[in-house]
């Protein structure tokens, strides 16, 4: 009995059939967490892109116009929202995923940035009229203006709830956003034709404006 059993451990021990299912065994688990990963990480950057280019959109049209009405800004909203395809934009109880905001925001004599009106998707998302800002990097000083004053900007801003069909256990809900700030391209008034804000795009507005003044200061 002794004998029998020695010799059938001394044949588990040498038998190499069995190795290849082992390690896949072993190996088995750490690939379909890359796998899944990798899905996840795709799926992310794609809504990644469609969320930059969706605040880039929203405030480019804004940027546009000499003035907008409200309806005019509640199609633009409404419309930027499908820059998101094939990607929802709302959960299956109809909660929306993504919010939209765009913003004026101008300088004063001194340089000092404010918001002068604000619009979102969101109830919430809207920023406070008067709520002061720091403006971007990307929106260096001009050498002949320093202090960026007189100016006016849109300010883009998209936030977008990610959650991860195969990793939410891991990851939870994920919040992706980016913002873009861009010079009105037309405006209607200027430090010597105007009050304060400047080079700006009025909202809301009731009357069709004639542009008066570009964006580099040249007639239109």
């Amino acid at each position: 009995m002794i004998a029998g059993l020695s010799s059938r451990a001394r044949d588990l021990w040498t038998e190499t059939k069995a190795v290849a299912a082992t390690e896949f065994a072993i190996v088995a688990p750490f690939m379909l967490v890359l796998y899944v990963g990798g899905v996840e990480l795709g799926n992310g950057l794609a809504m990644s892109v469609k969320v930059s280019e969706t605040a880039h959109s929203v405030a480019d049209m804004v940027s546009q116009n000499t003035q907008v009405t409200s309806s005019q800004m509640q199609s633009i909203l409404q419309a930027s929202t499908a820059i998101m395809a094939p990607y929802p934009v709302a959960d299956g109880l109809g909660n929306s995923l993504i919010t939209i905001t765009i913003s004026e925001v101008s300088t004063d004599s001194a340089g000092k940035a404010t918001v002068q009106w604000s619009k979102s998707t969101s109830s919430s998302g809207a920023r406070p009229v008067g709520q002061q800002m720091t403006l971007s990097s990307f929106t260096a000083p001009d050498p002949n203006n320093p202090t960026n004053a007189n100016i006016s900007l849109i300010l883009g801003e998209v936030s977008y709830a990610y959650t991860p069909n195969l990793g939410y256990s891991i990851a939870g809900t994920v919040t992706l956003s980016d913002s873009y700030y861009l010079f009105p391209r037309c405006s209607t008034n200027s430090p010597s034709t105007s009050t304060f804000p400047y080079y700006d795009v009025k909202y809301p507005a009731t009357a069709t404006c004639t542009c008066t003044q570009h964006l580099q200061q040249k007639n239109c």
